[in-house]
């Protein structure tokens, strides 16, 4: 009876040793897939980057500041053409006066 009661407990040992061991490597494989997919996910994140770089290079699209410094050059001369539309008004009502 102890033979048996020592034996039984051999075996449940030697399961749960081994069910240990096959969720060891469970885990191990699935930290493996997840280290794998980060890889897989910074690779694509790299090609998609640098695709749209790309293709916003290809759309000859200017940079803001430049977008910028031409938009406040066109509001000077707009506000440059208004003063000399005024002086002109203002010298033809001179001479025609």
């Amino acid at each position: 009876m102890f033979a048996q009661s020592l034996s039984q407990g051999r075996e449940e040992t030697d399961m749960t040793q081994t069910s240990n061991r096959f969720f060891d490597e469970i885990g191990r494989l699935m930290n493996d897939a997840a280290g794998a997919a980060q890889g897989v996910k910074r690779e694509f994140d790299t090609v998609m980057r640098s695709q749209a770089e790309k293709f916003l290079r290809d759309m000859d699209l200017v940079k803001r500041e430049e977008f910028e410094a031409v938009k406040d050059m066109a509001r000077l001369a707009r506000e440059e053409n208004e003063s000399l539309k005024a002086r002109i008004a203002a010298l033809e009502a001179k001479l025609g006066g």
